[in-house]
């Protein structure tokens, strides 16, 4: 299982500056990212190396942060291996709400990060079909 922190903030040039300083000054690596943007507001979804250090540093600064539960699943750096747990997902009827991509710093490979309802139904039915599903130790 890893956590997700999510910040909500104004989508106006600097911002994304600004949240990685602060995650700079307190040490915080970003293991995996992804924006969504939007007109005035966009979601900033990391995995980063101290969640909660994360989340309360960013909350004092004034940004709006969650914490969420993710899985992250290792996968051959090969084509078609994307579609393959997507396939598998679909499979078990599992909807994946996003993802996005990182890696695995100690063996390179990557690392999907997703998103779902039943999040701990689904990463043992993963561990059932052989997908190495990682942890935060993995990623840092």
């Amino acid at each position: 299982m890893l956590r997700q922190l999510s910040v909500y903030a104004e989508n106006k040039k600097g911002t994304l500056e600004r949240i990685t300083k602060i995650l700079l000054d307190e040490d915080i690596n970003i293991l995996g990212s992804m924006t969504d943007d939007g007109a005035e507001y966009g979601v900033n979804r990391m995995v980063v190396s101290k969640p909660e250090t994360a989340m309360k540093a960013l909350t004092e600064a004034g940004y709006l942060c969650s914490l969420k539960d993710v899985i992250g699943v290792e996968v051959e750096d090969k084509v078609g291996n994307l579609n393959s747990l997507l396939k598998t997902l679909i499979e078990m009827n599992i909807n994946v709400h996003y993802l996005y991509l990182s890696f695995d710093r100690r063996s390179g490979l990557p690392i999907m990060v997703f998103y779902t309802d039943d999040i701990w139904e689904v990463e043992d039915g993963l561990r059932n079909k052989g997908y190495i599903v990682v942890g935060e130790g993995a990623m840092a």
